[in-house]
C-alpha cells in the first residue's frame, strides 16, 4: 500500500473497499506527478496506473481500468492521455475529467514548450545539431521498435497484413493523407470482421461519423497563424489511432510540405523532442507551435491536439462502452490499427531518409535497435546516450549532409 500523503482528504469507499469518489484535487495532484515523471509510452503509462490506482490507491477496479484501456484503445487519440481522461471521469465526474486530464499533459506543455522557445534562439549553434546528429537515428530506432511492439499487439489475421503493407507502400510512395487510409481501412475491416453482408447487428455509425468529421477541421480555421494551427492540429489530434507515432507521416506532410511552416531538420528535432520528453509522442504539437509563433502558438497546438481527446472519451466513450461486442466496432477497429502499422513503419523510411547518412548514423540506429530489442531501455535514457554520442562525434566527423534533403 502507498504511504497516504498528510492531511489528504480520503476517497469515499464502497464497501469492496474501492473508491466512489475521489476528489478533484486529488485527481489533479497524482496526475501532476504521472504528468512529470511518466516515461516509458502508453503501455508502460498504462501499467503504471493499474499498478498505482488498482493496487496500491484503490480507485479503480481491475474490471474499470481493463474497461478503461479496451474503450480508449477502440478510438483515436494518445491512449494513455485517454485512459487518464476516463478514469478521472470515473471517479470525479464530468470535471474531474477536464481537471485530470490537463494536469496529466500540464507538465509534458511547460517542459515542451520551454525547450521550442529555447531552440528558437539556439537552434543555429553547432550543439543542437551535433546533440540532434546523435539523437536523430536513435528516434528511428524507436520508432521501429514501438511499430514492432504494435504488430505483435494487433497483427491477428492476414487482412490486417495486407492492410498494412498497403499503408506503408502509400505513405512512402504516395504520402497521402492519413485519415483517408484509415478510413478506408476501417470499412475494410466492417466489411470483413463485421455484419454488414451478414445481417444481424446494426452498422457503427457512430465511431464511424467521428473520423470522417475529422477530416474538415481544419477548414474552418480562420486565416491567422494561430487559427491554422489551431485546425491543424485538431485535425491531426483526430486521427492519431493505434498510437502517438502515426501522427509524425501527417504532420511531415502538413508541416514541412504543405504549408512550409517547419523544414526538415526542425520537423525531425520536433520529434525527437516528443521521443524524449515525458508524456505522449503528440507533445511534439507543443514544440512544433513554439517554433511557429512563440508562446501562444505552443499554447495553441497544445490545446488543438489534445482536445479531440477530452471529446472522444466524455461523448464517444459511453456510446463504444454500450457497443463494445458490436462486430461492426471491432472490425474498424482492427482495420483501423492495422493501418496504424502500416503508416508507422512507413514513417521509419521517410524520416530514415533525413536522419539516416553516414557510417556513424547507421551504427547509432542499429545499436539503438539491439539495445531496445534485448534491454528494453527507457527512451530517455536511449536518447540521452544518443545526445552525448552526437556532441562527441560531430565536431570529428563533421558530416555536411545533416539535415539536408
Amino acid at each position: 500500500m502507498a504511504e497516504q500523503e498528510p492531511h489528504a482528504a480520503q476517497p469515499e469507499r464502497t464497501s469492496e473497499g474501492v473508491a466512489s469518489r475521489v476528489a478533484i484535487w486529488d485527481l489533479v495532484r497524482y496526475y501532476l506527478r504521472l504528468g512529470t515523471l511518466g516515461f516509458g509510452g502508453p503501455v508502460a503509462l498504462c501499467g503504471q496506473m493499474e499498478r498505482e490506482l488498482v493496487g496500491e490507491r484503490k480507485w479503480l477496479t481491475r474490471e474499470e481500468m481493463r474497461e478503461a484501456i479496451a474503450v480508449c484503445q477502440s478510438m483515436p487519440g494518445p491512449l494513455a492521455i485517454q485512459v487518464g481522461i476516463f478514469i478521472s471521469y470515473l471517479r470525479g465526474g464530468f470535471w474531474g475529467a477536464w481537471a485530470g486530464g490537463w494536469a496529466f499533459i500540464l507538465p509534458n506543455f511547460v517542459i515542451v514548450s520551454a525547450l521550442g522557445l529555447l531552440y528558437v534562439h539556439l537552434g543555429g549553434l553547432p550543439a543542437v545539431t551535433a546533440i540532434f546528429y546523435g539523437v536523430s537515428p536513435a528516434v528511428i530506432a524507436l520508432i521501429v521498435h514501438s511499430c514492432y511492439r504494435l504488430a505483435k499487439l494487433g497483427g491477428e489475421d492476414w487482412l490486417q497484413w495486407v492492410i498494412a503493407a498497403v499503408c506503408f507502400v502509400v505513405t512512402v510512395a504516395v504520402q497521402a493523407e492519413v485519415a483517408l487510409l484509415f478510413i478506408a481501412a476501417g470499412i475494410v475491416g466492417i466489411i470483413y470482421y463485421g455484419t454488414l453482408f451478414r445481417g444481424g447487428q446494426a452498422p457503427a455509425l457512430p465511431l464511424l461519423a467521428a473520423a470522417p468529421l475529422s477530416v474538415g477541421v481544419a477548414q474552418s480555421a480562420s486565416s491567422s497563424i494561430l487559427g491554422k494551427l489551431l485546425g491543424f492540429f485538431l485535425k491531426a489530434g483526430s486521427l492519431t489511432f493505434g498510437s502517438g507515432l502515426v501522427i509524425v507521416p501527417f504532420l511531415e506532410k502538413g508541416l514541412v510540405q504543405q504549408t512550409g511552416w517547419l523544414d526538415e531538420r526542425q520537423f525531425l528535432v520536433a520529434v525527437a523532442i516528443g521521443m524524449m520528453s515525458p508524456g505522449p509522442v503528440v507533445i511534439t504539437a507543443t514544440f512544433v507551435g513554439a517554433l511557429v509563433a512563440g508562446f501562444w502558438g505552443s499554447l495553441v497546438a497544445t490545446v488543438g491536439i489534445f482536445l479531440p481527446s477530452f471529446l472522444f472519451v466524455l461523448i464517444v466513450a459511453p456510446i463504444l462502452i454500450r457497443n463494445r461486442a458490436n462486430r461492426n466496432v471491432q472490425g474498424f477497429v482492427k482495420g483501423a490499427y492495422a493501418a496504424a502499422i502500416g503508416t508507422i513503419l512507413g514513417a521509419c523510411v521517410l524520416l530514415g531518409k533525413i536522419a539516416i547518412g553516414d557510417w556513424l548514423t547507421v551504427l547509432v540506429a542499429l545499436l539503438s535497435l539491439v539495445v531496445l530489442f534485448r534491454w528494453n531501455v527507457n527512451n530517455p535514457a536511449l536518447v540521452a546516450t544518443a545526445a552525448i554520442i552526437g556532441l562527441i562525434a560531430f565536431p570529428l566527423v563533421q558530416p555536411t549532409w545533416v539535415f539536408v534533403k
